[in-house]
């Protein structure tokens, strides 16, 4: 598909004045005026106001008889009656050639400029619902003065605020034992401001180097904070003057990679690069740290997902997305995370903080849920440690609680070394009806087995045991074959093999020309900036990913098919048809999220947000909230001089083209085909500093 390039003309603005007041000759003074800058759209409205004039200078004149609140009688016979007729025949046939004349310049001005865009409207109801089209277009920017004002920047204090996630706030509701890290998207003041970045921010090193060296300006962190951390799955954290260092300080030790190695041990592999091998693709670290493990594994083409706690400083999500690693903000406190059942090839947590025998251990079995059949969980913690000042009686106690659930779950310890323990989730559906009665968790019910929640309450139950995704890791297609699905897989989604296909072969096009596109701009195979060194390809300034739209992760898989070190955090509006099933089965990452939330992430995360039809979607729901919020939160996640893409109907594209004003965003609409109605909404968010 070719792309051209073109810019739609500024917002009209248009001004109010009581026309009522003014003469026919005052009228037509200021219509001869008005008509030198208006364009020829603007003479539909300019009709209509004239038209009003009209009559209403007609009954000023016929008010003055009656004291204003009558007139004459209508009599057949006088002569006065006459030149009346005489008058209104007139005025109707001034009116007709009027409206003749605006409307075959309206035509005259719509053909001549899509002609120059190269689209030919043949027949009269392409015209017809091209005008329509116009009609919303102006109808949108004059809904009000305030759509088209720009925004005001928030306060300090939002630098580091993620809505629907305050502890203090939940704390003075009631909660605790966890539930005050829970998230409340309840009524709740909007911000409608532009989070400005931290001071002293800096645009973030390429990968890989900005895996392992971050700008300390650039995260909510102490010192002090950085010199405490240090648990078994963080690297060395070196505090130097504006960066902080995640290398190894030692060439011939490094800590996560011996970690990992003795995991891939556990399980009975030689090392960590044969986890691929053994079904593992999709890791969830629970309170990952940050993020120094997922970074390691992400060398042997495992992706892993981070999910913590949210934290007013020192944030573990917040720095793992800062080293261009996937994570969000999520709590196994009171409510089940937005992922389908049955996700995830391996949960780890490696001292995360979750105490696993609480509330009769029903956060275990919430990591049971998401757990793949034949998947493994890994725990390391002084609990399970036999040795040392950690062998307490309360330990102990946890210990045995953890150890009898995990058998009731079907899940069969592997091996167990140091403070490190490794369970395999059962394969066998049969296993749990040959438990004895009344030990462990029940099943679910239907009606409580739902295959992907949105952050509804815990279940005690066991779910997903009958679902038709209940296939062992070990009996997947191994990445990355497994990104193709086949027609009998394909089958237990209720997709099409033919619209998977189409799908697939339309992003990788789609790749390429949006590569074409933005690579002047962009990518580092192309003009570098100022005092940069040339990287090697195919690195780029793009690491973070958000697909708002994900469908099938066709976007994701042409990303990853076309070479491009990125990761894609693919989410699928709630309002929408659940795919994401079939994405994460795919191998790849993502959530199910209602775009009139906001989502949980840290500000200024994501170098690049992309959605497809999100705004047709949206414009089908428009009693939820206003575009212009949706617009606000990609603000929010979005990094300064980071991209938009929105690929949509070019009324819609037209829409939110002129919303870009609001957000101080510079933008411009690319036209995809010369015979399509969708457009391209390429955008970049400026680099505002704090005074």
């Amino acid at each position: 598909m070719g792309f051209t390039v073109w810019r739609m003309s500024r917002p009209l603005q248009r001004g109010h004045s009581s026309w009522s007041s003014l003469s026919k000759e005052d009228v037509k003074d200021k219509e001869d005026d008005d008509n030198r800058t208006r364009s020829p759209r603007d003479h539909t409205s300019l009709f209509l106001r004239y038209l009003t004039s009209l009559f209403l200078l007609d009954n000023s004149n016929s008010s003055k008889v009656d004291n204003g609140f009558g007139s004459d009688t209508f009599t057949m016979g006088g002569s006065k009656n006459r030149q009346n007729i005489i008058m209104v025949f007139l005025r109707f046939s001034l009116v007709l050639i009027v409206l003749v004349a605006v409307f075959g310049s309206l035509w005259w001005a719509i053909s001549i400029s899509t002609t120059s865009r190269g689209v030919i409207f043949k027949g009269y109801r392409r015209l017809q619902e091209h005008l329509v089209s116009d009609l919303i277009d102006i109808g949108e920017i004059s809904l009000g003065p305030s759509r088209l004002k720009e925004l005001e920047f928030c306060s300090k204090e939002s630098e580091n605020y993620v809505p629907c996630f305050n502890i203090s706030e939940n704390l003075v509701s009631g909660y605790s034992d966890g539930g005050e890290f829970g998230r409340f998207c309840g009524v709740q003041l909007k911000q409608n401001c532009l989070v400005l970045p931290p001071l002293n921010y800096r645009i973030p090193l390429r990968w890989p180097t900005g895996r392992d060296v971050i700008w300390v300006a650039n995260v909510k962190i102490t010192a002090q904070e950085v010199l405490s951390s240090g648990s078994l799955t963080k690297r060395m954290m070196m505090l130097e003057e504006d960066q902080i260092s995640f290398r190894s300080d030692s060439l011939m030790f490094d800590g996560v990679e011996d970690y990992s190695h003795q995991i891939a041990e556990m399980i009975g592999l030689r090392n960590e690069s044969y986890l691929i091998q053994a079904g593992v693709r999709t890791v969830l670290d629970i309170g990952c740290g940050y993020g120094s493990f997922g970074a390691h594994l992400f060398s042997k083409q495992l992706i892993t997902m981070c999910v913590a706690n949210y934290e007013a400083s020192g944030s573990q999500v917040q720095l793992t997305l800062e080293r261009g690693l996937p994570a969000m903000i999520g709590s196994f406190a009171s409510k089940q995370l937005p992922y389908p059942s049955l996700s995830f090839d391996m949960l780890h947590c490696a001292r995360c903080g979750v105490d696993w025998d609480e509330k009769d251990g029903i956060l275990l079995v919430e990591a049971d849920r998401v757990l793949r059949p034949g998947g493994y969980f890994v725990w390391t913690s002084p609990i399970t440690s036999s040795q040392g000042s950690h062998h307490s009686k309360e330990n102990q106690r946890k210990w045995t609680f953890v150890r009898s659930l995990a058998a009731n779950l079907c899940w069969e310890m592997s091996s167990q070394q140091d403070e490190t323990v490794v369970w395999k989730k059962t394969s066998k559906r049969d296993c749990y009806a040959s438990r004895k009665p009344g030990s462990g968790p029940s099943i679910c019910s239907k009606g409580h087995d739902v295959e992907t929640p949105y952050y509804l309450p815990l279940q005690p139950c066991i779910g997903a045991t009958l679902s038709q995704r209940w296939i062992p890791i070990e009996m997947r297609t191994t990445w990355p074959s497994r990104a193709k699905l086949t027609s009998t897989e394909l089958d237990i989604y209720g997709v099409h093999s033919d619209d998977f296909i189409e799908d697939g072969l339309n992003w990788n096009l789609a790749i390429s020309n949006y590569w074409s596109l933005l690579s002047p701009l962009i990518f580092s195979d192309h003009p570098k900036r100022p005092g940069d060194e040339d990287p090697t390809p195919p690195f780029n300034m793009l690491r973070n990913v958000l697909d708002m739209n994900a469908r099938y992760g066709g976007f994701n898989s042409a990303l990853l098919e076309a070479g491009k070190t990125v990761w894609v955090m693919n989410v699928v509006p709630k309002t929408t048809s659940n795919h994401l099933p079939l994405i994460l089965d795919r191998g790849f990452i993502g959530v199910l999220h209602d775009w009139c939330e906001p989502f949980p992430s840290y500000p200024i995360t994501y170098d690049m947000v992309h959605a497809e039809g999100l705004l047709s979607l949206h414009s089908n729901h428009l009693h939820r909230c206003p575009m212009l919020d949706l617009f606000i939160e990609i603000d929010r996640l979005l990094r300064p001089e980071g991209w938009v893409l929105f690929r949509d109907k070019a009324s819609l594209i037209g829409t939110a083209r002129t919303l870009m004003t609001s957000l101080r965003w510079e933008a411009r609409v690319v036209e995809i085909e010369s015979n399509s109605d969708e457009r391209l909404l390429v955008c970049q968010k400026p680099f505002f500093k704090r005074n």
